[in-house]
């Protein structure tokens, strides 16, 4: 009888203090697992995205690139603008106009605006073509702060990348 009474009272107890939800404790160990994976994936996000970003400019470079090589070879010239190639609304994925000079029979005034590397040696003898990168800000030698990010066309078309890359 003292085993069927005890028996009783246990079942009873575990039925009266079940749980309907999570303590606190459980609450914010959840809270702290999910704090550390997004702590690890939001850079990798980033990281990635920047990375398509790049991948997307250096693409749509080589793009205007191929137009602007037709237009040579239809008109024996290089266009002096991308609007003579119908490419002045095309964007870099960050929102900015791509830039452009012609040097090659370009404006001889223009060479202080060529794009020059570490050695302040030019590094296009036809024309220059590059993104201003994230920060939307650019000058002419690579070496400059704010060209560093800057996604360029080097070596006559030789080089497509990161302007600190070259």
């Amino acid at each position: 009888m003292l085993g069927r009474m005890l028996k009783f009272n246990i079942r009873w107890a575990l039925f009266y203090w079940k749980q309907d939800g999570f303590t606190l404790i459980e609450m914010m160990i959840c809270t702290a697992i999910i704090a550390t994976l997004a702590a690890i994936a939001i850079p990798n996000y980033v990281g990635f995205r920047n990375r398509a970003m790049t991948i997307e400019a250096i693409k749509e470079l080589k793009l205007i690139q191929d137009v602007i090589l037709i237009y040579y070879v239809d008109h024996y010239q290089f266009p002096d603008t991308l609007t003579q190639v119908n490419l002045n609304h095309m964007k870099d994925p960050w929102g900015n106009a791509y830039q452009y000079l012609r040097i090659n029979g370009g404006d001889t005034k223009g060479k202080g605006k060529m794009r020059k590397d570490h050695s302040m040696v030019p590094v296009n003898s036809d024309f220059d073509l590059y993104s201003m990168g994230p920060d939307g800000q650019s000058k002419p030698p690579f070496t400059a702060k704010a060209s560093r990010d800057d996604i360029v066309r080097a070596g006559d078309g030789g080089y497509f990348g990161k302007a600190s890359e070259y």
